[in-house]
């Protein structure tokens, strides 16, 4: 049987103070983080909207914003492809990247965030404490709730906006 390596219990935080590395499935594309302290605060989002669930293959998706600079990507096999996603709330076109070979979810971008890159956090070995939930109207009934996360009604924009009541 081989080893189990998905506890992220197993990977101090502390290890990632200079970065953070995870890859797709197979191995073939590499993805680095290069922000530093990229665990000191809640950083990212979960969203529920139908496409980011769709991506994940799941009820939520773990996303992350960040700057293009500060995302490093190797596709040492040619595997990374895209999909335009016309089918969005804004209009704007989102160009979702993954895997080819083992349909791994790479990234988002979008003309919405220029010079951004929404990384998808499911291909790290530990994943930030989010700061937000977007799109909470698209939760599931039998949905939890996660403890000091706000909720959006729909999209998440910032801190700025107004979270949903409890």
């Amino acid at each position: 049987m081989p080893e189990l390596t998905g506890d992220p219990k197993q990977h101090d935080p502390a290890m990632f103070a200079n970065g953070m590395t995870g890859s797709c499935l197979c191995g073939s594309i590499q993805v680095t983080i290069l922000a530093k302290d990229i665990f000191a605060n809640p950083k990212g989002h979960l969203c529920s909207c139908a496409n980011c669930r769709k991506v994940a293959g799941s009820y939520i998706a773990s996303n992350m914003l960040l700057p293009a600079e500060d995302v490093k990507i190797d596709d040492r096999d040619g595997t990374l492809k895209y999909y335009d996603d016309k089918a969005t709330g804004s209009g704007n076109s989102v160009f979702r990247y993954f895997c080819s070979k083992d349909g791994n979810p790479v990234k988002s971008e979008t003309a919405a965030y220029p010079g951004k890159i929404v990384l998808k956090m499911g291909m790290f070995p530990r994943i930030p404490k989010p700061e937000a939930q977007g799109f909470g109207l698209h939760r599931q009934s039998w949905e939890g709730k996660h403890e000091g996360i706000p909720v959006y009604e729909v999209k998440w924009a910032g801190p700025e906006k107004k979270a949903m009541a409890e």
